[in-house]
């Protein structure tokens, strides 16, 4: 382990700090050398007398021999003081390390680092007297060369040196977990009158999901090979590597010869070889004695500079017989000529994830909460040491499991920041990793391309880098660095970062450069412009890039006001290429929640066109379709004028009788749910009908029970119509009754006949309309934890978030649906505090959305949980802007759940029943 030296006969003449002395002549100066190499060849043939052991008086007599060359050839003999004193040093330790040895350690590992140490002055002995046989020194050569040949000189003598007391003292056979060799220097400093070694640190008392890893690690180790660990800052390669320490193989066969060097706690831009040679001697129970005395090693090598020296020394390391190295690195950069087998470091596993978790948050547990806290798991890539964090933060602020849910969703990576230290901030362990020099070289580009990576959720095409973004014409060479370093890792031909790294470069560096993300857009909007029905290199990037370019057109739905019209028609051209390519639900609902307005606006302006152009039936469809949006947004009123305004116009009796009896079913429906007519009226404009008379049969039949008709009288009629669609062979009609039936059953208590019904609307609708089977299935969840299986209930949910993670954009309204009906379960269930959060969730959505129905139904489920916590003022709070809503929507709040009793909460729930009734403790607030 050698430093890049100042050139023989340069700076090492003065002392860091010393007044400079009057210049001395090049004769006075070599008159003190020649006293010195007098002075030091006796004493190395004294020392080579009284040594016990043949090789090493070899050793001494080589050693004796070189500098004998030295007095007798060179003219220029102040060059070779450095060179002098370590042989003296040589002479120093060699005494040293043999006084007191034994015949069996002369025979071992001290006979082992002699043989060595005879090899590399014997290499040194036959150079110097080649060159003497040669009269290479008698001749007359430039200065520059003779120093050059001294510098070569001194470097392998101190790798001697080092390579000496390494195996000498601390013998062969040294298991390293850790060398991060960030510098080289001189280690002719280390000395060790004892050999008093630290105990290697156990193995890690929670370490799960590694044991195929540490067993295929171990069987490398025991065979000698040299393993390099690589992952990115988190992924737990220490512990694996004390695992691997502590393997009863690895004990077996190495015995107390095991070591661990850990440079944890250190900038690496500024580590220096007297840091490394500190750490290092003290794993292997050396003590350093401070500065060489020719010359000083802290001439303090930046990592950066002396990074290209260092490897090599590894490889000098490696290569002594019996020793085996364990790296860990974040880096892949590492030495060469050494045989690495290299592993990267996976995450955790599902199961061990929930594992680690569980055993550090006692809160909640794997049985009731396993469900949620897997998602949360997942969020995190199962990174161990996100994980870890995530976890003590939650069992130390005593948090529930809605409250760690709520402050992941709100904070992210901030929450990950428990503490000060890469083992407990996210944020530490990141700064390590951004202030390697490799990455502080790369600048700001560096990080601009990090921030494209986390930004991108498929992370960035190799293929497409240069064409995508070229304001970053060197992103490929930016890539294999950030690759190199562990940030980023190479997936299917994707550049990707973890979960856990993503957010907080989302969270905590700069935005993506606005520059990168208008290339983006530009890149991916003219794919999909370009992209047709053929399977042509257009088709390709869409169905590589569909995730990122579904977040780009999301990202211009939401954040482009004044780009709206090519929002919408990038929207819709994307949604044809997968219609086309790759049929699927789309991630765009969330991204168009704030705009429905925008669309019941467009749907407008296309009425007004179409009747300008007389088109009068597309002109209804797109009213019809207006009212409807209005309608599922909770807007009864409104809707409801917009259907009779239709009825009224005078374009109504030119449309045809499809039209007309779709426009009178949506008018019904909207009837139904104001109570602005009786049951009697609703649904009996076509009776009799050859096409719509069963459909609207049902629908009549659904109403007199919604407005209070008898239950038994509405289950009988169903079951007759449910067998006439099944002769008809009619699925939309049958779905209806199924429907009918399921709640009538709900409203008796037949709660089992209700969960039958929705299984058989979900079967029906599996495979061919998503959209309903995932809207039963939540309503299925309710009816089960109405049963009181919960945990059930539950499942259903969780299992259906993985089945639909994704939603089309006419499903709008489907995660207020799941959300509410999670927040109804968790109430069922007693959680107030979880139900709470769901009910939040559920109302912070419907402001975006504008949807009323939902905003009402969860403002009191609040007022529920305040009731249930005794918070009768803030429950009364909830129950009047529920009230409020149930006017502005233009629907009796009597009546909230008349229409909808699969969103009724249980009759325990008593808190908004007491607050209509004026009864106590609201007899004052009415």
């Amino acid at each position: 382990m050698l430093s890049e030296k100042p050139k023989a006969g340069g700076s090492n003449k003065l002392k860091k700090g010393s007044k400079q002395r009057a210049p001395e002549t090049e004769e006075s100066q070599d008159d003190t050398v020649s006293q010195l190499l007098d002075d030091t060849i006796t004493a190395i043939n004294f020392t080579r007398d009284i040594v016990p052991n043949d090789l090493a008086r070899g050793v001494l007599g080589t050693v004796a021999n070189i500098l004998m060359i030295v007095q007798s050839v060179i003219k220029n003999k102040s060059d070779f003081l450095a060179i002098v004193k370590k042989c003296e040093t040589i002479r120093k330790v060699v005494e040293r390390a043999t006084k007191d040895a034994t015949e069996d350690d002369l025979k071992g590992s001290l006979g082992d680092a002699l043989s060595e140490l005879n090899i590399s002055v014997n290499r040194m002995n036959s150079e110097a007297a080649s060159k003497k046989e040669q009269r290479f020194w008698q001749r007359i050569f430039s200065v520059r060369i003779d120093r050059d040949q001294i510098a070569g000189w001194e470097e392998d003598f101190d790798r001697a040196i080092a390579l000496f007391n390494f195996e000498a003292i601390a013998g062969i056979a040294v298991g390293v977990k850790k060398l991060v060799l960030e510098s080289k220097g001189n280690a002719a400093s280390i000395h060790a009158p004892k050999y008093r070694p630290t105990e290697p640190p156990p193995r890690p008392a929670m370490f799960y999901g590694r044991d195929d890893l540490v067993a295929e690690l171990t069987n490398l180790v025991v065979n000698g090979e040299h393993i390099a660990l690589i992952g990115p800052g988190g992924m737990g390669k220490s512990s694996l590597a004390k695992a691997i320490l502590n393997d009863p193989l690895v004990t077996e066969k190495f015995a107390d010869r095991r070591f661990f060097v850990t440079y944890d706690g250190l900038d690496p831009s500024t580590i220096t070889f007297e840091t490394f040679v500190t750490r290092f001697a003290g794993a292997l129970g050396i003590e350093s004695a401070g500065a060489d005395p020719m010359r000083q090693i802290s001439t303090l090598l930046r990592s950066a500079s002396a990074l290209k020296r260092s490897r090599p020394a590894i490889a000098d390391i490696a290569n002594i017989a019996g020793v085996v190295l364990i790296l860990t690195s974040r880096s892949r950069r590492n030495a060469p000529n050494v045989q690495w087998i290299t592993k990267d470091i996976p995450p955790l596993d599902l199961s061990s994830a929930q594992t680690v978790f569980f055993q550090i948050y006692r809160r909640a547990s794997r049985s009731d909460d396993g469900e949620e806290m897997k998602v949360l798991l997942k969020e995190l890539d199962f990174h161990p040491l996100s994980i870890n964090i995530l976890a003590n933060a939650a069992q130390q602020n005593a948090w529930s499991p809605a409250m760690l849910l709520k402050r992941w969703n709100d904070r992210h990576s901030k929450v990950l920041n428990a503490g000060k230290g890469k083992l407990q901030s996210l944020s530490d362990t990141m700064q390590l990793s951004l202030s390697s020099p490799s990455i502080q070289d790369l600048g700001e580009d560096g990080r601009r391309a990090l921030a494209i990576i986390a930004f991108l959720p498929q992370g960035l095409n190799e293929d497409l880098t240069s064409d995508m973004l070229p304001s970053l014409p060197q992103v490929d060479a930016i890539c294999d660095v950030l690759c190199m370093q562990s940030l980023v890792y190479r997936q299917d031909n994707f550049i990707k970062v973890l979960a856990p790294i993503r957010h907080y470069v989302r969270d905590s560096l700069q935005a993506p450069d606005s520059a990168c993300l208008q290339e983006i857009h530009t890149f991916y909007y003219h794919t999909v412009q370009q992209c047709s029905s053929r399977h042509d290199n257009y088709a390709n990037i869409v169905i590589l890039d569909h995730l990122n370019i579904e977040r780009a057109v999301a990202i211009n739905l939401a954040h482009v006001p004044d780009g709206t019209e090519e929002a919408y028609d990038i929207c819709s051209r994307f949604l044809q290429c997968l219609r086309w390519h790759l049929p699927r639900p789309t991630t765009l609902t969330p991204a168009i929640f704030n705009i429905h307005t925008e669309a019941a606006q467009a749907f407008q302006v296309a009425e007004a066109l179409y009747l300008t152009a007389g088109d009068l039936e597309n002109m209804a469809l797109c009213l019809t379709i207006r009212a409807e949006l209005l309608r599922c947004q909770g807007r009864l009123i409104q809707s409801q004028n917009l259907l009779e305004d239709l009825q009224r116009s005078d374009s109504w009796e030119s449309l045809s009788g499809t039209m007309k009896a779709q426009a009178w079913m949506l008018l019904d429906i909207v009837r139904m749910h104001t109570f602005t007519v009786s049951a009697n009226e609703l649904f009996v404009r076509y009776s009799g009908d050859p096409v719509w008379d069963l459909q609207f049969k049902i629908w009549h039949c659904r109403a007199k029970h919604y407005h209070g008709g008898d239950a038994a009288q509405a289950q009988t009629h169903l079951e007759d119509l449910l067998l006439q669609c099944t002769s008809t062979g009619d699925v939309s009609d049958r779905r209806d009754a199924l429907e009918g039936l399921t709640n009538v059953a709900f409203c008796e208590g037949r709660l089992s006949d209700a969960i039958d019904y929705l299984q058989t609307i979900v079967e029906m609708s599996e495979g061919q309309d998503l959209e309903r089977a995932f809207w039963h299935t939540v309503w299925k969840a309710v009816v089960v934890s109405n049963q009181g299986d919960h945990d059930l209930a539950r499942g259903l949910i969780h299992k259906l978030s993985e089945q639909f993670q994704f939603l089309t954009l006419r499903n709008a309204r489907a995660f207020l649906h799941q959300s509410y009906g999670s927040a109804c379960i968790e109430l069922i269930a007693g959680d107030y505090d979880r139900a709470g959060s769901y009910f939040t969730a559920t109302i912070e959505n419907c402001d975006m959305q504008g949807n009323l129905i939902f905003k009402a139904l969860s403002t009191r489920g609040l007022g529920e949980v305040a009731f249930a916590h005794g918070d009768f003022a803030l429950a009364a709070q909830h129950f009047t802007e529920t009230r409020s809503l149930c006017t502005e929507m233009g629907a009796s709040h009597h009546h909230l759940y008349s229409c909808l009793p699969l969103y009724t909460l249980p009759d325990n729930f008593k808190g908004w029943s007491l607050f209509l009734g004026g009864q106590s403790p609201f007899a004052n607030t009415m």
